[in-house]
């Protein structure tokens, strides 16, 4: 019997308990046998407004914790979810089981695991009276949230949106050093840097280390369901999201798995359904850069220079701010600014000559050839890769030409189609910003 059938003959109901408010944050309690999880979180910048209406802020702490669930269930995956807390409606649980589906693509196909919508979860709940609310700030709200995770595309979103920057907060969940630096950056002082922190309960640690199940959850969702938070309790009248058009590229072809699910156009479109539906309350959730590929706004971001020696997006050394130099990410970072900086520059930030590194020819073939399966990281389209490697080879001709480049080159040595003017018009920029990037 495989581990995920295994898991789920010894485990058949995974339970939200409850979530408590205190005046240092909040905490959620989930169990799956006799093993009890109680992650926390704290907040951050971010108080309850005297006099402001609870049931909002419960309710989308609620939905909080029905995104964290899906990092717990994922151990065992049982197969009945029993919600004991809050309120779901037939409808809300179609739409949670949808988020989790396509939020687990990559992490059924890791541990290849073989199943269906119908079957992998069925969510009861034991109330479905959902509240309605009404806005405690009564819509005079002003200014925005923004998310920030240190990479080139939030600081793009910061610099095209510096106009607002007065009335704006930026936002973060467990802050370090390349967030705060970039906010710093992009003008905003310590006090306009909010959030919250959050920690994973040992428990789950512990059955990870013991061979239970464990894999990738759509952790942007646990982004928007917080930010939304944040925006609500400040009186921000948006969130801003910084994804782009090229989140919605799969990672392995003929399949839906796509490592990015929650940051898709997909997700936004269902995020603000959601919202408009269940929670009626502004603020206006969007991605700005939904409209552009990475490749406009790497072209965008080194107009930026000042950010260069701060930014952040490797995952592997997210704890020490620091480019691994070694990982997927790092690679096509380094292709795509390739494009736009010379060597010398490069190897400053990375550490190495990434293009010039023959053991590097795996992770180069997953970026850019479609024979091979994309790598499960926030990265381009092949087109925009392509597109970046032949403006680096265009940018050296003439010169030392680095390996992994050169070998690019000599197989697909014509110019691939400029992506300069692509604009994705299935986005949701409201009309008030939509000429930042059509300037």
């Amino acid at each position: 019997m495989d581990k995920f059938s295994e898991l789920r003959s010894r485990y058949g109901t995974f339970i939200y308990h409850s979530y408590e408010i205190t005046d240092e944050g909040f905490s959620f309690h989930f169990s799956v046998g006799e093993y009890d999880f109680f992650p926390a979180w704290k907040w951050n910048g971010i108080t309850v407004p005297d006099g402001m209406d609870r049931s909002l802020i419960e309710y989308v702490i609620f939905c909080i914790g029905m995104t964290e669930l899906v990092s717990y269930w994922k151990c065992a995956c049982p197969p009945r979810v029993l919600v004991k807390c809050g309120a779901l409606n037939a409808e809300q649980i179609k739409w949670w089981k949808k988020l989790y589906f396509g939020g687990l693509g990559e992490f059924f196909y890791r541990n290849g695991i073989q199943t269906d919508f119908d079957s992998f979860m069925n969510i009861e709940a034991e109330c479905s009276d959902v509240p309605v609310f009404t806005d405690p700030y009564k819509g005079e709200r002003k200014g925005a949230v923004i998310p920030v995770g240190g990479g080139k595309d939030s600081v793009v979103t910061l610099e095209l949106l510096s106009g607002l920057r007065e009335d704006s907060l930026c936002y973060t969940i467990n802050p370090h050093k390349t967030t705060t630096e970039c906010a710093q950056a992009a003008g905003y002082p310590d006090e306009r840097i909010v959030g919250f922190r959050r920690s994973i309960h040992p428990e789950l640690l512990k059955r990870n280390a013991d061979g239970w199940l464990n894999g990738h959850t759509p952790f942007s969702a646990i982004v928007a369901f917080s930010a939304y938070l944040a925006a609500v309790m400040t009186g921000k009248k948006y969130i801003v999201l910084s994804n782009e058009s090229s989140a919605n590229e799969g990672n392995v072809s003929g399949t839906g798995v796509n490592h990015q699910y929650s940051k898709s156009t997909g997700f936004e479109r269902d995020f603000r359904e959601f919202c408009r539906k269940w929670l009626t309350v502004p603020p206006e959730y969007f991605s700005l850069l939904r409209p552009w590929s990475e490749w406009q706004i790497t072209k965008k971001f080194v107009t930026y220079p000042k950010y260069l020696s701060i930014f952040r997006s490797c995952n592997v050394g997210s704890k020490t701010d620091s480019w691994c130099g070694k990982c997927a990410k790092c690679l096509y970072v380094y292709i795509m600014l390739a494009a736009f900086l010379d060597d010398g520059e490069l190897v400053r930030i990375f550490g190495s000559d990434m293009l010039d590194t023959a053991e590097f020819e795996g992770l180069f073939n997953g970026l850019v050839y479609a024979d091979f399966d994309k790598p499960f990281e926030c990265v381009g389209t092949r087109a925009e890769i392509r597109l970046a490697l032949y403006s680096a080879y265009k940018r050296r001709e003439g010169g030392k030409i680095p390996l992994l480049l050169e070998k690019y080159i000599k197989e697909e040595p014509d110019a691939p189609e400029s992506l300069d003017g692509h604009f994705d018009t299935d986005n949701f920029v409201p009309a008030e910003f939509i000429g930042l990037l059509k300037d």
